[in-house]
């Protein structure tokens, strides 16, 4: 099931802050339920997402931005372990909140100006398609 390059039906989703305190561990909640068949590890997998540091609220990436889903293996450290584990079960045309600590993202070195040392991240992704 593909519906991502066709007639992508979704828009681009707009990220409410807990204004808590970041979670230590992976955090998942499912904000629309696919259907299908769900992702397991080794999977590809094609994603729209959006990403913000917790500390700022800033975006520090959006697929959106670039009109094209990411295409990655679930389960191989093509991206952040935090991915990796959160999309476990989820299913094509789902879309998924992700609270990611540092340890499941960037650790303490951070990544680029706009994820700095030890930063949370919170994500909306949606599941384009599973193969």
């Amino acid at each position: 099931m593909s519906f991502g390059q066709r007639n992508y039906d979704r828009s681009r989703p707009e990220i409410e802050f807990p204004g808590e305190t970041p979670p230590e561990e992976l955090v998942i909640e499912d904000l629309i339920e696919g259907s299908g068949p769900a992702v397991q590890a080794g999977d590809n997998v094609e994603c729209h997402y959006v990403g913000v540091a917790w500390s700022t609220g800033a975006e520090f990436d959006a697929s959106w931005n670039r009109g094209q889903p990411l295409p990655f293996t679930v389960g191989v450290g093509q991206v952040i372990k935090g991915w990796d584990d959160g999309l476990l079960g989820m299913k094509p045309g789902g879309r998924r909140r992700l609270e990611i600590p540092p340890h499941l993202a960037y650790g303490d070195n951070g990544a680029g100006a706009e994820i700095g040392p030890g930063e949370t991240l919170i994500f909306v992704v949606d599941l384009v398609d599973v193969r």
